[in-house]
This record gives structure tokens, C-alpha cells and sequence, in this order.
């Protein structure tokens, strides 16, 4: 709350505030805390629109909404970043980004769930990615490795890349994250917390029968095979280094100037090339 006071940005939105919580809960059923008031719209009103004697972050600690529950917690986050609430494509991608970095300290993240016209509207879940075990049941795994969740994440990394590159690097790296584990656990494999990018992706290739020592040398092409599955190995893991030494989720000086673009650009595209193919050949072995 604290960096979005010092961006200036209101986590409301282009609504008032008794609007935007108007769109979470029945305002009107719930107590108010002035005693000239029935109802929290009252109460609400008064203190940040009439008075505005009220801190900018007086909802996080009003016991009366319950955002210290993560679920809540997680969905207020969502609203004030819909495209209903928030018109401006740039500063939607802008709190983001801050939002993630804070929440990937417990391990959560916001991602894009559907579209709106367009829009993206999001959720928030648990992060699986680096050293944390996926946990799920298998019909949760296949539902997260569909195209659809494939192609959103793609279209969210895409739309990062030309103002919060940073963020569209660090995505890259954790959809193919998330692709490994995904793979792994639904083909019963232990995944060893210590595994880093590439042993996931080399346990990855191994169990959907791609690893490059595997294929026959009979086999026409084999060693041109060969060459492009040891590349897809070398990309990623450039792509992880690069994510280390600019990529979002790192601490970086005040001076830091990230990457172009267009580097961003390579990282998406080479992470979404990979990402369609694993999937593509899960799907046929499976």
C-alpha cells in the first residue's frame, strides 16, 4: 500500500472507494463505526470523501472486511487492477508488477484468469515455481497444462514486454517452470527441491522420451534432432541467467536501468516456443 501511495495511484481506481468495496461486499448490511451512521457506506463516506480524515490504508486494518485472510485478501487485490476499475492499460501492468514482487514473498502471485473485451481480468493463486513441490491432484495438473492456460500466460507475458520487460523475463522463466513441475508431478516423479531450470527441463525431456541420447542414431536426422533438443536446453538456461541479472523478483540499486524490450521480447518468445512444445508432446505421450 505504501509504494502505491508513493506512485500516487489509489487502489480504487477511477471509483470512489465506497463504489469500488461496493463491488466486493453489501456495504449496506454491514455495521458502521460512526455513530451518526446505519450502514459501513455511511460511515465510509464521511471519513474519506466528506472528512478524508481516514489514512489511505484504513481498509487494511477495518476488521469489518477481513483482508488479513488471504483469500480476501488476494481477491481485493485482483479488483483494484480489473478493467472495470482501472481503464489504464499501463498503470494496470504497473501495480502488477508491484503486487507480485510483495507476494512472492509468501509465495503468491496475481495472473490472468480471462479477458474482457480484450482486458485481462485476473486471480490470485499460490506460486509454483523455483524449489516449491507442486502439490495437486491430477485432474488439476491437466487443467492448468491446457492450451488455454498455456496461451493466457503467453498473451500476459506479451503484453508486459514494451512498458515492464523486467516482469515479461521473469514470467518467461516461471511458465517454464511451471510446465516442468506440472509434467513431472502428473507422471508420478519426485521432484528434488534442489532441482534448479535446467535439471527440471532435463528430467522434463527425459520422462516425454525427448532427451538427445535417447534417440536412435538410425533414426533419420537424429543427430540434427539432437542438436535442436540440446538447444532448447542451452536457451533455457540463458534464459534463466537472465532472469537472475535483470529479470523481476531481484533486488535491484535505484540507478538500475533494466533491459530493452526487445530483449524481453527474445526471453517471451523463446519461453512460449518451448512451453507449446512440451505441452504439445505431453499431450501426445500422455
Amino acid at each position: 500500500m505504501d509504494e502505491l501511495v508513493l506512485q500516487e495511484m489509489s487502489w480504487s481506481g477511477s471509483f470512489d472507494e465506497v463504489d469500488f468495496l461496493s463491488r466486493l461486499y453489501d456495504l449496506e448490511k454491514m455495521p458502521s463505526k460512526d455513530s451518526r451512521y446505519k450502514t459501513a457506506s455511511g460511515d465510509i463516506w464521511q471519513h474519506r470523501i466528506n472528512n478524508f480524515d481516514w489514512s489511505d490504508d484504513w481498509v487494511l486494518t477495518d476488521s469489518r472486511f477481513k483482508l488479513d485472510e488471504d483469500e480476501i485478501f488476494l481477491k481485493f487485490l485482483c479488483e483494484t487492477i480489473h478493467p472495470v476499475v482501472r481503464r489504464n492499460k499501463e498503470d494496470v501492468m504497473k501495480i502488477l508488477q508491484i503486487i507480485n514482487k510483495h507476494l512472492a514473498n509468501d509465495n503468491f502471485e496475481i495472473v490472468e484468469k480471462e479477458k474482457m473485451s480484450g482486458r485481462p481480468v485476473f486471480i490470485g493463486k499460490k506460486k509454483y515455481v523455483g524449489k516449491t513441490v507442486i502439490q495437486k491432484s491430477a485432474k488439476k495438473i491437466i487443467d492448468v497444462l491446457s492450451d488455454d492456460y498455456v496461451m493466457k500466460q503467453i498473451d500476459l507475458m506479451n503484453d508486459a514486454i514494451e512498458d515492464l520487460p523486467l516482469e515479461a523475463i521473469g514470467k518467461a522463466k516461471e511458465l517454464i517452470e511451471i510446465i516442468c513441475h506440472t509434467i513431472l508431478e502428473e507422471r508420478k516423479v519426485t521432484i528434488d527441491s534442489n532441482w534448479d531450470l535446467i535439471k527440471l527441463l532435463k528430467q522434463t525431456t527425459k520422462h516425454l522420451n525427448l532427451a538427445p541420447d535417447e534417440i536412435d542414431d538410425s533414426v533419420k536426422a537424429s543427430e540434427t534432432i539432437k542438436n535442436i533438443l540440446r538447444s532448447l536446453a542451452t536457451m533455457v538456461q540463458g534464459l534463466g541467467e537472465l532472469r537472475n541479472q535483470y529479470g523481476s523478483g531481484h533486488g535491484k540499486k535505484s540507478k538500475f536501468r533494466g533491459l530493452d524490450p526487445r530483449h524481453a521480447k527474445l526471453a517471451v518468445g523463446s519461453a512460449s516456443t518451448l512451453a507449446i512444445f512440451l505441452l504439445e508432446t505431453h499431450k501426445i505421450r500422455r
